[in-house]
């Protein structure tokens, strides 16, 4: 592999793994409008796994901000990031932890901890990678959800 080439590959898995942070960030902050730098226009996510939607953009911010809205300590920590670059579009896995914390009898932090994966389909854009698909697969969740 020439050096251009390499360089080329290596630069693609960065900003693919930027787009990964970023919509974690999106989340932990609930910078929904965040999600708009992550998803191309026409863009879906499939939550049925863990229990919510699958839906377009427009859809999965209004499900996100509802769904989140009741935790106080939200993070999504995204590692093992395996990243396949064909041309101008690419896929992705990485492993997903996801602590939440809401407020319980006391004054304490009631905690529900979920593990999966991200699968991620990728394109290429004017403005950079987006994601034009991501589903989850749960792996576990620990803990009880509010209200449980």
């Amino acid at each position: 592999m020439d050096t251009n080439t390499e360089l080329r590959r290596i630069s693609d898995h960065l900003a693919i793994q930027d787009v990964l942070h970023r919509y974690s960030t999106a989340i932990d902050t609930k910078d929904f409008a965040l999600l708009d730098e992550v998803f191309t226009a026409d863009g879906v996510a499939d939550y049925t796994a863990s229990g919510g939607i699958r839906g377009d953009l427009t859809e999965i911010k209004t499900w996100l901000a509802a769904a989140l809205g009741i935790f106080s300590v939200v993070q999504h920590l995204v590692t093992n990031v395996q990243v396949d670059v064909m041309g101008d579009e690419a896929t992705s896995v990485c492993y997903l932890f996801n602590p939440l914390g809401y407020a319980a009898e006391g004054g304490k932090t009631e905690m529900l901890y979920c593990g999966g994966l991200y699968r991620d389909r990728f394109v290429r854009t004017s403005k950079g990678w987006r994601i034009r698909e991501r589903v989850i697969e749960t792996l576990y969740l620990d803990g009880k959800l509010p209200g449980a």
